[in-house]
């Protein structure tokens, strides 16, 4: 897994059958969470659902050295566990981490992917006993502050997904055209294809519970990871909420690697992930609810 520095591997897997249909509930924004410093204030059900389980906030890193201290600073102030992997950083990323001793860390000695950092931070959150974890990425787009909330939200649901196409928040960026076209159509097709009813098929900002965890086999280690996990999650009929999060881009020259920057190539790549994994679960007796490619016009496929 690479070395560890606090925390102690993920042996999971996929239960497949028939299928259920995947429950799905939107939920719109709440309140904000306030920790009261007067002991003679009952708790709030998050306060007393939070000392009773045990969450640990995960977030893969790579080369984010302008960003990591400053989106750690933040996250502890929401979470008592905090997990960072750094997925084979080169620009000092891992030296900045060195001297943190407010969180734990996971170092691949070399560039493994997305998929394969969210990987370890799954196994970590199973294999230490935590009752979930939450992922955020580092590069700014998630605010930490939101963190109660998804934990929030996990109390009627597996996964808890944010979404930046629910809700219009003041100040949001706008998208990357290609980046946004993307997602809407592989949105689409997963919709279609799975029986959810997702608006943001690969936003980063996610709750998990790690009983649903243990029902699935993730094995794509790059940025199509959460297309196979989609397919997973649907096969085990796992219950899914979407909450509203903010539309922040603070760079958006970042890149995805190599040939991926392209879109037309990153699109085929998802969608032959999709198709791979929807295949494998087929293969093990899933029906799911619609066999046909997608919701999109049979021009837009390959």
């Amino acid at each position: 897994m690479g070395s560890r520095r606090g925390f102690g591997g993920f042996r999971g897997g996929i239960r497949l059958g028939r299928l259920k249909q995947p429950r799905f509930l939107i939920r719109r924004a709440t309140g904000n969470f306030h920790r009261s410093m007067d002991i003679r204030v009952s708790p709030t059900p998050l306060e007393s659902m939070m000392k009773k389980e045990k969450w640990l906030a995960a977030l893969p890193v790579y080369n984010e050295v302008g960003y990591v201290n400053g989106v750690l600073d933040r996250v502890v102030k929401y979470i008592d566990h905090v997990l960072v992997v750094d997925d084979g950083s080169t620009d000092g990323t891992a030296d900045l981490l060195k001297r943190r001793s407010d969180v734990s860390v996971v170092h691949h000695p070399v560039n493994r992917g997305y998929g394969a950092a969210l990987m370890t931070a799954f196994e970590t959150a199973v294999d230490e006993g935590f009752d979930g974890v939450v992922t955020l990425d580092c590069d700014g787009q998630h605010q930490p502050k939101r963190i109660p909330e998804f934990i929030e939200a996990a109390r009627d649901a597996d996964i808890v997904s944010g979404s930046r196409y629910l809700k219009i928040f003041d100040g949001d960026d706008a998208p990357p055209e290609e980046r946004y076209a993307i997602n809407r159509k592989i949105t689409a097709e997963l919709n279609h294809r799975l029986g959810f009813k997702l608006t943001d098929a690969f936003c980063g900002f996610k709750a998990y519970r790690t009983l649903a965890l243990r029902q699935l086999r993730i094995t794509d280690t790059g940025y199509a990871m959460p297309l196979q996990l989609w397919v997973e999650a649907a096969a085990a009929g796992l219950r899914v909420i979407e909450v509203p999060v903010p539309l922040i881009y603070l760079d958006l020259e970042r890149s995805f690697g190599g040939s991926l920057d392209q879109a037309e190539t990153r699109l085929k790549y998802y969608r032959r992930v999709l198709d791979d994994a929807i295949e494998v679960a087929r293969g093990a007796g899933v029906i799911f609810p619609s066999r046909d490619a997608c919701l999109l016009d049979s021009s837009d496929r390959p």
